[in-house]
């Protein structure tokens, strides 16, 4: 496939996902193919060539997501950072050693749990995401937790949170709360690099770890 070629699809796939399987040429209506979007794996590969905002083009991975395709809990973070960039992968640093070990204390691994982020690619130094990227990636979000169907989301940090839930109130006046997004119970907690930052967040996420295991994990 030429360049142009490959341009031109891309373009074609990033306006099916904007507006729908239609789109308008010089009064023509030209029907566009819908991907198959039964699976998580199928999804990711419609997706992850994405350059609906500048974060394509300076990504070095789209980072999707990973998982059990079938979690009853997702985890749900902000964007990816340095190390996630390069391995293409979410929570691989410090911080996602962190969160295994708080995953053990609950009797959980990732193979349990399904973790992504809502922004896909990395924001240039780390920066918070802007709220034009969170409003075209939000949708690959959506789709991911709709593939999924979990009982719980788990939104790790004040950013996520707020993104999801459209507030600008503090963490920890979102904690100890259940809320709903997409129909599904969303639970918020603090991001495991804000326990490597401040270890008097140990206690309080452990709190929240241990009501994610009795109110969702006892059978």
């Amino acid at each position: 496939m030429s360049h142009n070629s490959d341009i031109t699809v891309r373009y074609l796939n990033q306006s099916r996902e904007l507006y729908g399987n239609k789109i308008f040429l010089d009064s023509q209506t030209v029907n566009v193919p819908v991907p198959n979007t039964k699976t998580l794996e199928s999804f990711n590969k419609s997706i992850r060539e994405c350059l609906k905002c500048e974060l394509g083009n300076t990504r070095t991975n789209f980072v999707f997501g990973v998982g059990n395709p079938h979690a009853k809990i997702v985890f749900v973070g902000e964007a990816p950072g340095e190390k996630e960039d390069l391995k293409g992968e979410p929570f691989v640093g410090r911080a996602g050693q962190l969160l295994d070990k708080i995953l053990a204390a609950i009797d959980l691994t990732r193979e349990d749990i399904y973790i992504c982020n809502v922004i896909k690619c990395r924001p240039p130094q780390n920066r918070d995401p802007l709220p034009s990227e969170v409003e075209l990636c939000e949708p690959y979000l959506k789709t991911q937790l709709a593939l999924i169907n979990p009982t719980l989301i788990v939104a790790l940090g004040r950013i996520a949170a707020c993104t999801i839930l459209k507030t600008k109130e503090p963490l920890k006046d979102l904690r100890n709360k259940i809320f709903k997004y997409e129909g599904i119970d969303l639970l918020v907690t603090y991001h495991p690099a804000a326990l490597l930052r401040n270890p008097n967040f140990k206690k309080p996420t452990w709190e929240d770890f241990q009501m994610i295991r009795d109110q969702y994990l006892a059978d």
